[in-house]
């Protein structure tokens, strides 16, 4: 339960007796008394305090039925304390939800939680061409924008339905310690997006869906236990780390998937030169290029980029036979080098609430 201040009964502190006579000392008491008395009978508030309804609970359910106490998201977000002392809860019924979400700045500790992963849709069909807003349409086009800390997001899809058109993102976010739990995160080019050097992020058990660099940013990002579904033959993963940034987008213990016809798919390209994409313990299908990586047309990104693996396989088959064939400017990591991909190096000691 949230609990707000509660307004306190400000009166005078009566001054102290000092000197004079007995009469008088009996006279001031008796109106001291009186007063008080008065007091009792008709409390007075001072005006410079303020009478607010307080929200009785720190959970909001959200029904398209009318059944919760919002009917809409973005309508429970908005009527959520700033800067709350505890987590605030979004309980999400099932049902289609036709809106684009925005979780502001002042607006941290929210968690959205669904009531099914499959049945509970966030879903919008914003895309760059319709914006229309220059070269960098394409940030304005989320179905769900994250731009608060420690925003954590539950059994959702999230979905962006305008379809093959060009950059159309699904899930942005903008804040560090983002946790991402059991959800479906649809789209085509452009899906996810993760910004800022001090953005943490954390996808688990996730399907993510896409065509074109359908996971991009420069903030440090980890996919785990996580599908990966290649909707075209393109590039899954396009980062922009910025130097001396120690992780970029980290894939650990994931599948990657592809939709019938597809053939040739990239593990990556650098959408700016110090981009780094690991991945982990992975399985991928012969869908994926031998070569793996491209340098996205300059060789002088060869040498900038980090482009790694670790225990890539087809269905248990030898990392080896997969990786053979790389491009000789990615790597391979041997043990040793695994073993500092932990959840808590790469994302920072908040996952161990989580863990």
């Amino acid at each position: 339960m949230t609990k707000g201040n509660k307004n306190s009964f400000i009166g005078s502190r009566p001054r102290r007796l000092i000197g004079g006579s007995y009469k008088w000392s009996l006279l001031l008491a008796g109106l001291l008394i009186s007063g008080i008395g008065s007091l009792l009978a008709r409390p007075v508030i001072p005006k410079m305090v303020k009478i607010q309804k307080v929200q009785d609970a720190d959970t909001l359910t959200v029904a398209k039925d009318g059944t919760g106490d919002y009917t809409s998201i973005q309508k429970a977000i908005e009527n959520t304390k700033a800067y709350p002392a505890d987590r605030i809860v979004i309980f999400i019924k099932k049902g289609i939800y036709n809106e684009q979400v925005r979780i502001p700045a002042w607006n941290p500790d929210i968690s959205l939680i669904g009531e099914n992963r499959e049945q509970t849709v966030i879903a919008y069909g914003s895309y760059f061409g319709q914006v229309n807003k220059g070269r960098n349409s394409t940030f304005y086009t989320a179905t769900l924008s994250v731009e608060a800390t420690g925003v954590v997001l539950k059994h959702l899809t999230i979905e962006n339905t305008a379809g093959a058109v060009g950059q159309a993102i699904a899930l942005s976010v903008s804040q560090d310690q983002c946790l991402v739990e059991d959800c479906n995160i649809q789209g085509n080019q452009d899906t996810f997006f993760a910004t800022g050097p001090n953005t943490h992020v954390w996808l688990k058990n996730c399907l993510i869906s896409g065509t074109t660099d359908f996971l991009f940013g420069d903030a440090t990002v980890l996919v785990s236990h996580s599908s990966i579904l290649c909707k075209a033959d393109s590039y899954i993963v396009a980062a922009s780390t910025i130097k001396d940034q120690p992780f970029g987008f980290v894939l650990d213990h994931c599948t990657l998937l592809a939709a019938t016809g597809v053939k040739q798919v990239f593990l990556g390209r650098p959408w700016r030169a110090f981009a780094r994409t690991v991945y982990l313990n992975t399985t991928m299908g012969d869908f994926i290029r031998p070569v793996g990586w491209d340098n996205w047309r300059s060789k002088a990104n060869e040498a900038t980029a980090y482009y790694a693996e670790y225990n890539s396989h087809i269905n248990g088959g030898s990392s080896k036979a997969v990786t053979g064939q790389r491009a000789s400017w990615s790597h391979q990591l041997s043990d040793q080098e695994a073993q500092k991909y932990t959840p808590e190096n790469i994302l920072g000691p908040w996952i161990n609430r989580f863990l």
